[in-house]
């Protein structure tokens, strides 16, 4: 174990491999984590040993079983688009040195105007480094873990199935009966949509590659579209609602495949705009003024009722999270390539409990 002093003179152990190698009376004020100095690829991450977080007056500790892993993670870790830094998170490095938001775990500590948590309840929601032993978190941004669920499920809700009830609810306006085509429906917010939108009584269309095809039919859609066979814009049907989470399809084939009255939601930024991340958005909100179908973009925000009204669906059984693959706590770079190269079919576990 090689000590070291980080950024902000934080005292840093290198782990190797996994393995617990600080001595007993260190560990009671360390933990271990996934840490990055800068911005960059998966090769950024290192697994080691730092100081646990401080909490305050309107904080929780949490002591962290599992984190999920989103590609809003990705963009932090990253650095892209660049105007992601100069909204605070770091213009030369990440402010937060530890990774990961979605979390679920044991409040371990509660600040002096917590209401809502006990030392022992069992939450999930969003935190700050979930990547590590134990995160801090506001208390409006957690709640109650559900029953039904256990911890890796837990996980991997809070941010992708925000992102997803905000897009078709608020948004989208989703309506029972409409017809709602989902782009991109095999990801972590694609599958949070299609059985949302499901609940909701709309009659669902998921767009996926041809290995993906079977988990989207499983998970409630009515009708699946290899993109690999068939273009969504080509058929006969079109589309009261269509959240797009691919991110690549031109507004023009968009537009072709919604009802003259249509909402068009577009989700992400993954179309290689390294400034902004946004250029589809942008052209979709400069357009939507002079057509008659709304063209609207989806930038979710982290709000306790949303969260609750997950937990209600999710305790409801008619919200399942979909889970791919779980990597141990040091596996965490491995995860990260792993969503990278587009591989994910749902959503990614970091195990957190016992870490290595």
């Amino acid at each position: 174990m090689n000590a070291t002093t980080g950024r902000n003179g934080q005292v840093t152990t290198s782990v190797e491999n996994g393995e617990e190698t600080a001595s007993p009376a260190l560990r009671l004020r360390t933990m271990r984590a996934i840490v990055q100095a800068e911005y960059g690829s998966a090769d950024v991450l290192r697994f080691e040993e730092i100081d646990r977080p401080t909490i305050g007056d309107g904080e929780v500790l949490v002591r962290v079983h599992a984190a999920g892993l989103d590609r809003g993670t990705l963009h932090l870790m990253s650095g892209q688009p660049y105007l992601m830094r100069l909204m605070g998170f770091g213009l030369r490095a990440p402010k937060n040195p530890v990774p990961g938001r979605d979390v679920a775990g044991t409040v371990v500590a509660v600040g002096a105007n917590v209401t809502r948590f006990e030392v022992g309840h069992e939450v999930f929601g969003i935190s700050k480094g979930s990547f590590a032993e134990y995160a801090s978190a506001r208390e409006d941004k957690l709640v109650r873990k559900p029953a039904n669920l256990t911890f890796d499920q837990a996980a991997v809700v809070a941010v992708s199935g925000l992102t997803a009830l905000q897009s078709l609810r608020d948004v989208g306006r989703v309506e029972r009966g409409q017809h709602v085509l989902i782009v991109g429906a095999s990801g972590g917010v694609g599958t949070f949509a299609v059985q949302i939108a499901k609940a909701f009584g709309a009659e669902v269309t998921g767009v996926c590659s041809t290995a993906k095809v079977d988990l989207v039919r499983s998970i409630g859609a009515d009708h699946v579209i290899d993109y690999t066979q068939e273009d969504f814009a080509n058929g006969p049907r079109r589309y009261d609602l269509i959240l797009d989470i691919g991110g690549d399809s031109p507004l023009s084939r968009l537009r072709r495949a919604l009802t003259p009255r249509g909402t068009l939601v577009i989700v992400g930024g993954e179309d290689g705009d390294r400034l902004t991340g946004m250029n589809r958005q942008l052209r979709a909100l400069a357009l939507s003024p002079f057509v008659h179908q709304r063209l609207s973009i989806k930038t979710p925000k982290e709000r306790y009722a949303d969260l609750e009204r997950l937990a209600e669906l999710i305790e409801a059984d008619e919200l399942i999270p979909t889970i791919d693959k779980t990597y141990a706590l040091h596996q965490a770079p491995d995860a990260v390539r792993h969503l990278e190269a587009g591989h994910a079919r749902g959503k990614l576990v970091i195990a957190v409990t016992d870490a290595g």
